[in-house]
């Protein structure tokens, strides 16, 4: 299976995996699941750390890439067709990284693990943490 990770949702696999429910945890403690993390999401992160609204214990340039090979997800690009799909979308929710990650979810057909009530007024698959 393969599984988008919203921002949140990577943020707290490496700090707080209480939040998940067993299922969701034995989903992304699976090695034969792959776990991705959007470069939209790592743009997100880089943007709340400048801004003081993301406390990390070093700068995301370090955080992100050596976490990611801790928990073995892989970075998901994002292409052309991603961001160009975001204009076929519902206006169900404003955030242009959560538009973003929805487009990608659905092109690549794969699941989207997320707490975010919002995403589920779009054509995805859900996985709840």
């Amino acid at each position: 299976m393969r599984l988008l990770l919203d921002t949140h949702v990577w943020l707290w696999l490496q700090v707080s995996p209480e939040r998940f429910s067993k299922a969701t945890l034995d989903l992304l403690a699976d090695t034969s699941n792959e776990l991705w993390l959007s470069a939209a999401s790592c743009w997100e992160m880089a943007i709340k750390y400048a801004l003081g609204k993301l406390p990390l214990p070093a700068p995301p340039s370090e955080y992100v890439p050596s976490r990611m090979e801790r928990t073995g997800t892989t970075a998901l690009p994002v292409l052309p067709i991603h961001a160009l799909r975001v204009a076929d979308l519902p206006a169900h929710h404003r955030d242009p990284f959560d538009r973003l990650l929805v487009a990608q979810a659905q092109h690549e057909r794969i699941s989207l693990v997320t707490a975010d009530a919002a995403f589920r007024s779009y054509d995805v698959d859900l996985i709840p943490p």
